[in-house]
């Protein structure tokens, strides 16, 4: 990877953080640090995502280089997760609620979703974005919108008192920076959904932060919330990077209360497409996000938890009235000032490398290289 590649994933503030990554290296997945504009290779150390994160490896290790220089010609860089659960919280802001009931309402057909949207935001737009989840404002909401005809699932988890927490993808299957990633080749309507991805320990506690794109299916999605699955979880279709920015004294929680996550989209034919997912205007805090999703559950190995988006596009790219949906060779660039800029290539499902690192195979590469020991 090009020292020109490595400086433009990071933050500019890379020299005053701690970063941790996965890259493949010729003799198998490496766990790198970046500290101090040095990059180290941990992996003789801890030979896991998940293990240098519930241990709390971060010091130590080989310097290989520095960020100036970029990695060894012959490695790059990985999705920075291997052995936590990839879960993901949905219909977490306002804005993504109104999209998902249209969705629902339009049966998955694009064509329908303006005029479903203006109606929409008439009837609930003020009053989703004003009500605490779960409070008493947003019972009597609710009651409200059933005696009006216009309750839906998905208003049930943006303002009632469960959030909505799915299994995005398989442990090992998510991509990284430069990858690839896969929509279904039988969708007609889908986009990209920009978000930050906490890094939680075994017990749940949130030791960083990451950049995610949780790649959505909203014709399938929108047929059936029972298509959830099929909808959100394909080859290719989850991409994490580029590195996981630990908490310090200088990058905190509250960092990612207030950060914004633009996306940029670069269609093959000149489509230009902006836009920003504004955490400050999410409905549920990222703590309770994770206390949710640990609930009466355990994750040995640690997971990472996507927080769910504001940005939903909407903006019209073929037909009038159609919105959007992506191109095969779409460039997207998820970016924000403390965690760098996570950079994907859209293909389908079909057409991408295949996955076949999985944990079987995953712990047998260990083993051969003698680290097995060392998770």
């Amino acid at each position: 990877m090009s020292s020109s590649d490595l400086l433009t994933s990071l933050p500019n503030d890379y020299l005053t953080g701690q970063f941790l990554g996965r890259a493949l290296s010729p003799a198998g997945p490496c766990i790198i640090a970046i500290r101090d504009g040095t990059i180290f290779d941990l992996t003789n150390t801890v030979s896991t995502m998940s293990g240098a994160i519930e241990r709390r490896v971060f010091d130590g290790g080989e310097a290989i280089g520095t960020v100036e220089g970029g990695l060894p010609a012959d490695w790059r860089l990985l999705s920075p997760v291997d052995l936590q659960c990839i879960k993901a919280c949905g219909v977490t802001f306002a804005l993504s609620a109104i999209e998902r009931v249209i969705e629902e309402r339009a049966r998955g057909d694009a064509s329908r979703a303006a005029e479903i949207r203006e109606q929409l935001e008439s009837r609930v737009g003020a009053g989703i974005r004003s009500v605490v989840p779960g409070s008493a404002e947003a019972a009597e909401l609710k009651a409200a919108l059933i005696e009006d005809g216009m309750w839906s699932q998905y208003l049930e988890v943006a303002i009632g008192p469960d959030a909505e927490v799915f299994s995005k993808s398989p442990v090992l299957s998510t991509v990284g920076q430069g990858a690839q990633i896969g929509i279904r080749s039988d969708s007609e309507w889908n986009n990209p959904e920009p978000e930050i991805v906490l890094v939680c320990d075994s017990a749940g506690t949130i030791v960083g932060a990451t950049l995610g794109n949780d790649v959505n299916l909203r014709d399938f999605e929108g047929r059936s919330a029972l298509l959830l699955s099929k909808a959100k979880d394909n080859t290719a279709s989850c991409s994490i990077g580029p590195f996981i920015r630990l908490f310090d004294d200088g990058y905190s929680l509250d960092d990612v209360r207030s950060a914004n996550v633009d996306l940029t989209i670069h269609g093959p034919e000149g489509y230009l497409l902006e836009g920003t997912n504004d955490m400050g205007q999410i409905s549920r805090d990222p703590t309770d996000l994770v206390s949710q999703t640990t609930s009466e559950h355990h994750y040995p190995d640690g997971f990472v938890l996507f927080c769910g988006t504001l940005f939903a596009p909407t903006q019209d790219r073929d037909i009038p009235g159609n919105g959007f949906t992506h191109k095969i060779g779409d460039r997207v660039i998820i970016s924000s000032d403390r965690l760098g800029s996570l950079e994907n290539t859209v293909t389908t499902s079909r057409d991408a490398p295949p996955w076949k690192t999985g944990i079987a195979e995953f712990m047998r590469g260990l083993s051969a290289r003698g680290l097995i020991d060392r998770i």
